[in-house]
């Protein structure tokens, strides 16, 4: 049977657990040559030795340097970029918007959102210089359905969705796609407590789970599944689209 996305150059960043990790295997199985990114180096290196002929790549998606080195190993190890996945996240506590810290705000943005200008300067010229390319932005429901307490980690969600519409249009003509993904909560990810506003109980997982009529949260493989569409051939004239991996989300 043929794999869909067989011999692509696949990054994808914040791949040493969560969902993350969900996308790289699930784009290894399906043939991408993948190159597994993380903060954690120990982290990315177990994950890629899962993986068939997979790289494991140190870096901080917040700096320029840390993207630099991502596209240095593909293309050292692969001669080339095909898809870029920017899912390494980050979130402030559910709380107040009052509440949160300078340090927290700052720190949401950069990983969110500022990791999105620096793979777009580090990956876009490879990408012209190939004839084209594919980014795959994991914002979330928060960017478009924002909840109360996450006040300033929805506007940095937002601006995903925003600026990857607005990408998708400047860079089409270079035959560079853009895409994002808007997944519901999960609550197997590092950051679910955080998101909750405390320890994840039974009555806190009740509460956003009330508010998804498919009656399930959403999990890495849904996340990744998405992903792989976008990825494969089947999507090559979609570009500048969310798909809302939400479960029918409605509040």
């Amino acid at each position: 049977m043929t794999r869909r996305i067989e011999g692509k150059v696949v990054i994808v960043t914040g791949a040493g657990g969560g969902i993350g990790e969900g996308i790289a295997l699930c784009l290894g199985a399906e043939g991408a040559r993948v190159v597994v990114a993380d903060i954690r180096a120990d982290a990315a290196q177990a994950v890629a030795a899962r993986i068939p002929g997979a790289v494991a790549q140190h870096a901080d998606v917040t700096t320029r340097a840390g993207m630099d080195a991502i596209v240095a190993a593909a293309q050292t190890a692969f001669g080339r970029i095909d898809v870029w996945i920017n899912n390494a996240g980050w979130t402030h506590r559910n709380q107040s918007a009052l509440d949160v810290d300078e340090e927290a705000f700052d720190r949401c943005y950069a990983v969110n959102m500022k990791s999105i200008y620096w793979s777009t300067l580090a990956v876009v010229p490879v990408f012209k210089a190939q004839g084209g390319g594919s980014f795959i932005n994991i914002a979330s429901t928060a960017g478009v359905r924002p909840r109360p307490g996450l006040s300033w980690y929805n506007g940095s969600k937002g601006a995903v969705i925003t600026t990857s519409k607005s990408l998708a249009a400047e860079l089409g003509p270079d035959n560079i796609r853009v895409n994002c993904i808007n997944p519901v909560f999960n609550p197997d990810t590092g950051l679910s407590a955080e998101f909750a506003g405390g320890p994840l109980d039974d009555a806190r997982k009740a509460k956003f789970l009330a508010s998804i009529p498919l009656g399930r949260f959403s999990t890495a493989a849904d996340v990744a599944n998405a992903c792989l569409y976008l990825a494969s051939d089947e999507a090559s004239f979609i570009s500048g689209v969310c798909i809302e991996v939400d479960g029918a989300r409605c509040v």
